[in-house]
């Protein structure tokens, strides 16, 4: 990445900008902004993230937002309620409280006498699902939005739910906000004598947000707030959306460019749920440039030409050896003047002929351990790996050898036909690229909760023996399988950990399946360019700890219980600006018998800390997931340490029914 120090526009910092809400809470604002922007006005660019702007996203927020400001925009990131170092408290994702609070932000930005009055909102992953979130709600100064590594529908394609199917995401998410959230303000800022009663406040109140998501297992209202595909039409600003092939989030890019009125472009690379400008796998693109012209366009009126950009940019990967890091994908850009493409053309394949006797699916319970993590961000070994375990405890549909390469672009789907031996059963579909030696690389995988085939907010139970039809929907990809390789589709009724087994071991009669394959005329090569990745100065800092991460699973002989163990040591920096040194890892185990449901379990365990100058305060976050045939439970413990006494300690745990999950 090329480091820029000059800019039009010299640029001033305030750390700690407070704004007050109308309630009277204060949120704290890290605020960039050309110096002499009282004179000249600008326009604002909000990010509104629980994710802590002094010592969490600031690797990022140092590349990107003092860019921004040097290029004639205030540049504002926003703690919000209950996080970091501002004030009040935080009860759910995506609350009407945070959302409206944004909108509060923006009305605020665009009254000061340093902005134009026009103002924009970006993020990935919660910034990237809050803007748009926010758009819906049409705040008046609100013009543009770049939303990165996000959803449209908070139910079916976030971290919850995905085909019905219950995420394990879901529980590890709901611990990775525990920890993340138990940290208290930096006392420079909140005052020695206040910070305290904020962190001893907000651990009091700090909710361990599983039992609720577990509540709502169905697509109902609680979801439907929030899930702007619930109505594209209300987001009226203009909306550039980013994604990438490796991450969890690649759908949305398709959904908004297919379905928003308002002007909207796309953009899909290989990257990881990371911001594209420093993302890998590479290649890596100029994003900041990108934003620019976004936001020139939007903002202050400058025909930049991104109107006339391509309505979706896509990276077709080429064909790799299957690897848990890819730290390049080779390959394309294509382009796509309209989207959905005529261009792109269905190809219809029989896996199973006419007059075949079902094929029998009854996988074991720890068919899946090779797909890897929901949303890798780690830049270590998450991705998936090679598929031939996994395929070996499947259903496996080969393909003959291509004669000739194919560019897959879009969402394949495959429809079946079967009948279940239980009244609740899940299916998993993944698309393979197996090459001549039998290597089998992840294309694209699906999951159906049965149950929830004809509709997520009311589900219907299987009638055993029954035969159904059911549509499973595989993630949207771009991939050029050679010539010389086969296609696999590789069918399971278990996909773990990804998602939560069914109650019981299910035996699916799959008496029908229909691959429906998109195809793209086979690009000659780039077909759009993009200039290299710049960023502002980095983050300054020291090295107290190296990040390292691990991942190992081991099956016991003796109980033939099969565990992965995952730890993510993020390391320890200290701040070489104002001295904060902040730590964390995070620790997961997750356990299952191949012949019992009933026996997955899950536990995370998750240390943060914080010192300066002899102060120190450290959390430990833990959290246990499992389940019977009727109920889930799960329970949670948070400590909180200053210096080495503790000052903190709660433990909770919750029973939640069941309901054909």
């Amino acid at each position: 990445m090329k480091t820029v120090t000059e800019f039009p526009r010299k640029v001033v910092e305030f750390p700690d900008m407070g704004i007050v809400m109308p309630d009277g809470c204060r949120l704290s604002a890290r605020v960039w902004m050309p110096e002499d922007a009282g004179d000249d006005p600008v326009p604002a660019i909000l990010e509104h993230l629980p994710y802590r702007k002094r010592d969490g996203t600031i690797f990022r927020d140092q590349l990107t937002h003092p860019y921004f400001a040097g290029h004639g925009y205030a540049s504002i990131r926003v703690d919000m309620r209950g996080n970091g170092d501002s004030e009040g408290l935080m009860d759910d994702e995506y609350s009407e409280q945070e959302l409206q609070d944004a909108c509060d932000v923006i009305a605020w930005a665009a009254a000061q006498p340093w902005c134009n009055g026009n103002v924009g909102m970006m993020g990935i992953s919660w910034g990237g699902f809050n803007c748009l979130q926010v758009a819906a709600k049409q705040p008046p100064a609100l013009k543009a939005v770049i939303s990165i590594c996000s959803t449209v529908d908070r139910y079916a394609d976030d971290i919850h739910y995905k085909g019905g199917c219950l995420l394990i995401e879901n529980f590890g998410w709901a611990s990775t906000m525990l920890s993340y959230s138990s940290r208290p303000p930096d006392p420079l800022l909140a005052g020695d004598n206040r910070w305290r009663d904020l962190w001893l406040t907000r651990l009091e109140n700090q909710p361990f947000l599983m039992p609720l998501w577990l509540k709502h297992q169905h697509r109902d209202a609680y979801w439907k707030r929030g899930s702007i595909c619930e109505d594209f039409s209300a987001v009226k600003a203009a909306v550039l959306s980013i994604g990438g092939w490796h991450d969890g989030y690649r759908n949305t890019i398709s959904h908004l460019v297919t379905n928003i009125e308002a002007p909207v472009k796309g953009i899909v690379g290989p990257w990881i749920h990371k911001y594209p400008h420093y993302a890998a796998p590479t290649p890596a693109i100029g994003f900041l440039q990108e934003a620019l012209g976004w936001w020139d366009r939007w903002l202050k009126g400058i025909d930049t030409g991104v109107e006339a950009d391509p309505a979706y940019r896509a990276y077709v990967m080429d064909s790799v050896r299957p690897a848990r890091w890819h730290p390049e994908r080779p390959g394309r850009w294509v382009a796509e003047q309209e989207w959905p493409s005529p261009a792109i053309k269905t190809r219809k394949i029989e896996l199973i002929p006419a007059g075949n006797k079902p094929a029998i699916v009854a996988s074991p319970q720890n068919c899946g351990l090779a797909g890897g993590e929901y949303f890798p961000f780690t830049f270590g070994p998450e991705l998936p790996g090679d598929q031939r375990p996994d395929d070996a405890l499947s259903v496996c549909f080969d393909q003959p050898a291509l004669r000739e390469a194919i560019d897959i672009l879009g969402a394949p789907e495959v429809l079946v036909r079967v009948a279940s031996d239980r009244r609740q059963a899940n299916i998993a579909v993944r698309l393979c690229d197996v090459h001549p030696d039998g290597a089998s690389e992840l294309i694209s995988y699906g999951v159906l909760n049965l149950t929830h085939r004809n509709s997520h907010e009311f589900p219907e139970a299987l009638v055993p023996g029954e035969t159904v039809s059911a549509r499973v929907v595989l993630d949207q990809c771009g991939y050029r399988v050679p010539a010389g390789h086969r296609l696999r589709i590789a069918v399971s009724n278990a996909y773990w950990p990804m998602i939560w087994p069914s109650p019981e071991p299910a035996s699916l009669d799959l008496s029908a399946a229909t691959l429906m394959l998109p195809l793209r005329p086979l690009a000659k090569g780039d077909e759009v360019s993009f200039p290299p990745p710049e960023g502002a100065s980095p983050w300054a800092t020291e090295t107290v700890r190296p990040a390292n991460s691990e991942r190992h699973v081991d099956r016991d002989e003796k109980t033939g219980i099969v565990t992965l163990s995952i730890t993510d040591d993020f390391g320890e920096v200290r701040d070489l600006a104002h001295g904060l040194a902040n730590g964390s890892t995070a620790r997961e185990t997750w356990t299952i018998h191949p012949d019992d449901p009933l026996s997955a379990s899950g536990k995370t365990h998750w240390t943060q800390t914080l010192s300066r100058n002899g102060w120190s305060v450290r959390t430990e976050t833990s959290a246990e997931m499992r389940s019977d045939a009727q109920n889930f439970v799960v329970s949670a413990r948070i400590e909180a340490y200053e210096g080495e006494t503790l000052v903190f300690e709660r433990d909770s745990e919750e029973k939640i029914p069941r309901s054909l999950v």
